[in-house]
């Protein structure tokens, strides 16, 4: 998102919270409470992952008064949570909760994140606590079997328009994805998690996920062994269309090329589906030398009926679509010589 309008001091803690928060935080409904300054936006909403859901919370500073810390105010829902609430000890007495707000610093970009992080573990020990009085000799015993997981959460929703209903977010399989996939990009490990909304019927969860951890354990297995599969796949085409120009490096999804036929010069961009070998690559040509009114580059539709067995050899395939290619180039380059006449 862009950070136009905020001030230098919001900006920057706002990009720190969205580089290093852990999970994909959302930023909506930026505006300015001011009136002396109503072109600074000081004020937004945070959705923020929790327990397989989005928690809004909003964040108001005050561009009159940049010393100051941020007031967050939570979802309608969520009025009894008192995260640094005072605490009274046993002879009466009540003391302030030393917190992230005690010790504001708006000149230190963390301190967003810090907040964040702090609030949304208080939020996680308030709905645990939420459900563990709920008097349900299920869901005792539901959770008594899941509790030991690292990472699980829970939720308690209740409304005037609605029963209460308990959620878990269950981690699943003990696997390091990031290390199974190749210069991966996540800057932060993967999780798969199981959203169960209790009550459930059938077996206990404590029957039910080994089951499904086992089933996703072998789906991983065989998304990641596709991924080179794929990757075969591309480099068998190099020795007959050259070296892609462009290629996902990563999951191996699309490569493009540089391809000639005679004096005429296109490129091949290839499509692969998670599902390939079985589905056939997608095959789009694009002139280098034709462009239609608009200065585009005339393109193909999208090519997926031609010769294709997954049972060949990715050796097979590349020859394939090489053969393909020889007929079909020639009849891209008579459409791409027409839609230039016509312009």
């Amino acid at each position: 998102m862009s950070y136009d309008g905020f001030l230098p001091f919001i900006s920057a803690q706002l990009q720190y919270l969205l580089n290093h928060y852990p999970h994909t935080i959302q930023i909506e409904q930026a505006r300015s409470g001011t009136r002396y300054f109503p072109g600074s936006l000081d004020r937004f909403t945070l959705l923020i992952p929790y327990c397989q859901d989005h928690m809004k919370w909003d964040v108001i500073y005050n561009a009159e008064f940049p010393l100051a810390a941020p007031d967050v105010i939570f979802g309608a829902e969520d009025e009894d949570f008192h995260p640094f609430h005072v605490v009274c000890g046993e002879d009466g007495d009540s003391r302030l909760v030393k917190n992230s707000l005690t010790d504001w610093n708006n000149k230190d970009p963390t301190r967003l994140l810090a907040l964040v992080i702090e609030l949304r573990d208080k939020y996680r020990s308030y709905q645990e606590k939420r459900v563990g009085e709920v008097d349900d000799d299920r869901l005792k015993f539901e959770i008594s079997t899941i509790v030991s997981r690292e990472g699980i959460e829970m939720h308690m929703s209740s409304g005037f328009e609605k029963p209460e209903e308990v959620k878990f977010a269950v981690p699943l399989m003990d696997m390091n994805i990031n290390k199974m996939v190749s210069a991966c990009p996540w800057r932060h490990p993967q999780k798969i998690y199981l959203q169960v909304i209790y009550p459930v019927d059938g077996m206990c969860m404590a029957e039910y996920l080994p089951h499904l951890e086992e089933l996703l354990q072998r789906l991983v297995i065989e998304a990641v062994t596709l991924i080179d599969v794929r990757r075969q796949f591309i480099e068998a085409l190099a020795p007959l269309l050259g070296r892609p120009l462009e290629a996902d490096p990563v999951f191996c999804r699309k490569a493009s090329f540089l391809v000639c036929s005679g004096p005429f010069t296109f490129m091949l961009h290839v499509f692969l589906s998670t599902n390939f070998p079985k589905q056939q690559p997608s095959l789009m040509l694009q002139s280098t030398q034709h462009f239609n009114s608009l200065g585009m580059p005339v393109k193909s539709p999208l090519i997926t009926e031609y010769p294709w067995s997954p049972r060949w050899e990715t050796s097979q395939m590349a020859d394939r679509i090489s053969d393909f290619l020889v007929d079909e180039s020639l009849n891209f380059k008579r459409h791409c010589n027409e839609s230039h006449l016509q312009y």
